[in-house]
């Protein structure tokens, strides 16, 4: 019988600790549903230490990447407030950090607000290589996020979408890519949140998915992510 509470220690301490572990289905192997289980009570020690869960990221929002992982259904991971990001990223203890644009919602009374943001993934799993669970368990490979201003519902279906670093363009991309439309993903991330028992909240935030692949996030540089209409979010590393 897996050890829920063993495995996700495991991952807990490699995040911690910044160093980077096999993946644990190498050596006992489990299914999606564990997996979430795994993931949750990775959550539950932040929450133990004083972290606060706040919101939701979805990930495999792109038919590409649902076929490459053989599945048919998005992912998610739980968002803490520790995991916010201001202004400023310190990349140490971080193992291989990536970044990549999102589009962000924030949950209200009635409607919902959006933003342009972003997300830094950083895998808890060497050389970034993991199967299905593996992943679920690690929380979707979260590891911080931001956001611009919160903006009024709009029209998402083609929001253009641009990321630089240090003023030089590595990504462009469109709202398009995160399952035809990023209210699509916010439907789902509220199904699955309800599903699991945590349904999302007034002042809850959900990150839609990746609009483009991520890029290896440098130290001592600077990000921008632009959508249109919306404005702009920026972090610096060291």
């Amino acid at each position: 019988m897996t050890d829920i509470t063993a495995l996700a220690e495991a991952l807990d301490a490699a995040t911690r600790e910044g160093r980077a572990v096999g993946r644990l289905t190498d050596k006992e192997p489990f299914d999606v549903a564990t997996a979430y289980r795994i993931q949750r009570a990775g959550i539950a020690l932040r929450e133990a230490r004083g972290e606060q869960r706040i919101g939701v990221k979805m990930g495999f929002t792109s038919r590409a990447k649902m076929i490459q992982m053989g599945v048919d259904d998005v992912i998610w991971g739980l968002l803490t407030d520790a995991m916010h990001i201001e202004s400023t990223l310190d990349l140490t203890g971080l193992i291989h950090p990536r970044i990549e644009p999102e589009i962000a919602f924030l949950i209200g009374e009635e409607s919902y607000k959006v933003a342009v943001g972003f997300e830094v993934l950083d895998s808890r799993y060497e050389d970034f290589k993991f199967t299905l669970p593996d992943v679920i368990a690690d929380n979707a490979s979260a590891a911080g996020f931001g956001f611009g201003t919160w903006h009024d519902p709009r029209d998402l279906a083609n929001i253009g979408l641009v990321m630089e670093i240090d003023g030089r363009v590595v990504q462009t991309g469109s709202s398009a890519a995160i399952l035809g439309d990023p209210i699509r993903s916010l439907r789902a991330a509220e199904r699955l949140a309800r599903e699991a028992g945590m349904p999302l909240t007034p002042g809850a935030i959900v990150l839609a998915g990746a609009a483009t692949a991520a890029v290896p996030l440098p130290a001592n540089a600077h990000v921008r992510v632009l959508g249109a209409g919306l404005g702009s979010v920026e972090v610096t590393t060291k």
